[in-house]
């Protein structure tokens, strides 16, 4: 008797404009066993002309939108384990699958904190069988943030967990700090600094509590306690600017010293940038990211001034000199630092927003629309550059390539509202502002997994 051979499903998406880090041209692309297997350039409008590519292939209709590679953040907060009220895995991976995320990592200033590779591996494990998305679980750089103890690094497997960070907190110590890139440049594995000299942001941390405790008094005494707010802010940010930039100095020093792949976490100020525009001239294999909040808003007004998130919003100079990093590759990837909290904890001064569902849309508005980059700019920034840092088989639209697709709408106008968002957390630095570039469907290992 003969065994029926079972055929691989395949699916073309056709009527689409393709736009990557080296594309951007009409055309199709065929998906089969979760990879591309052929990319089409050309006018592949009508059904017809398209099903001629691949006669037993599923159609799916781009509608004229644009297909990109699906993109990848260096940076998230899925508070998983023991934050479930802010998020869980489930709402942390819808959040990324709605926003066109195919692969995220995780932070690890979570309850307990992922100070060990049997953690790290249970966290993956239990977000990638949601079948949403890569997920990358980093671990600490001390041992439960301990900021003394380093030898749960000693044996680290990159190819399992390719990034360890503090993020939340830097290592105080320098001397500890270097041990830990040792052991990270022994073993492949890139640390991503969260740069703020602790002793400096320590001393911000009366400021702001001053100043929430003064919102909490509410307007009773008028527009004198609303400017006694915002001086106090003003002082807490001045010393995390001052934190930031000391901090990025000396981590860079370190890595020099000690040989090692750094990544320099939601890079704030004009100083820091130029801290790593130097680095990389000297030849130092260093990368950096820059968060849609911190280029596209400032705290020149009064509503970003109190958007207490960390590093705060910065100057209109600082937010001009990210936009130029990112134009001229000293920064290399755009980042969210999505940090969903619950309304009681925003309301208590948590710092941090979601993030994941607005990034390409704030990208969009803010440097194609605005700052006249090119769209293949922005998906070189969120998709080819972060997967060749972590070593990832996606990032462009070419055969071979894993299916991690998404499909965007360039030119259409949305008005954010947390509240409409998949995350838990409800908290956006972008309520109520109008974004130009909508997510329409998002594409992980050849299944669709988002429509929107």
């Amino acid at each position: 008797m003969a065994v029926e051979k079972k055929t691989e499903k395949k699916t073309l998406i056709f009527n689409a404009h393709l736009v990557d880090k080296q594309t951007d041209a009409d055309g199709a692309i065929l998906i089969s066993g979760g990879l591309i297997e052929a990319v089409f350039l050309g006018d592949y409008t009508a059904e017809e002309k398209a099903r001629a590519l691949a006669p037993d292939a599923e159609l799916f209709n781009a509608e004229g939108r644009t297909l990109m590679p699906s993109f990848i953040d260096m940076h998230v907060h899925f508070r998983y384990p023991g934050q479930t009220q802010k998020e869980d895995l489930d709402t942390g991976l819808a959040s990324a699958a709605a926003g066109g995320f195919g692969t995220v990592v995780l932070m690890p200033n979570t309850l307990p904190v992922v100070s060990s590779a049997q953690l790290a591996a249970q966290i993956k494990a239990e977000a990638e069988s949601r079948g949403l998305c890569e997920v990358f679980q980093t671990m600490s750089l001390t041992r439960d943030f301990s900021g003394k103890d380093t030898t749960h690094l000693d044996d680290i497997d990159s190819e399992k967990i390719p990034v360890i960070t503090e993020d939340g907190r830097d290592v105080a110590s320098a001397a500890v700090m270097r041990e830990a890139m040792e052991k990270a440049a022994q073993n492949g594995v890139i640390v991503s600094c969260h740069s703020e000299d602790v002793a400096l942001a320590q001393a911000a941390k009366p400021y702001r509590a001053e100043a929430l405790a003064l919102r909490k008094r509410g307007g009773a005494e008028g527009a004198e306690i609303e400017e006694k707010i915002d001086e106090n802010l003003r002082q807490a940010n001045a010393l995390l600017a001052l934190a930031e930039d000391t901090a990025t100095e000396r981590n860079i020093e370190i890595a020099r010293s000690a040989g090692c792949r750094v990544h320099i976490a939601h890079c704030s100020t004009a100083r820091s940038i130029d801290a790593v525009r130097r680095a990389k001239a000297e030849g130092m294999t260093v990368t950096a990211e820059v968060t849609p909040h911190h280029f596209a808003l400032t705290a020149d007004s009064r509503e970003g001034l109190r958007a207490i998130v960390n590093p705060p919003l910065r100057s209109e100079d600082d937010r001009r000199a990210l936009i130029e990093a990112l134009r001229d590759g000293t920064a290399d990837v755009i980042s969210t630092d999505h940090a969903p909290h619950t309304a009681a904890d925003k309301e208590s001064g948590s710092p941090g927003f979601v993030g994941l569902e607005t990034a390409f849309a704030a990208a969009n508005t803010v440097l194609v629309k605005e700052a006249c980059f090119s769209l293949s700019k922005v998906s070189a920034l969120m998709s080819a550059n972060p997967a060749e840092i972590l070593g990832l088989n996606k990032g462009l639209l070419r055969p071979s390539l894993r299916a991690d697709l998404v499909l965007v709408d360039e030119d259409e106008a949305w008005t954010v509202h947390g509240a409409d968002g998949k995350s838990k957390g409800k908290a956006t630095v972008f309520e109520g502002k109008t974004l130009t570039g909508k997510v329409h469907a998002t594409w992980f290992g050849g299944r669709l997994v988002f429509r929107g």
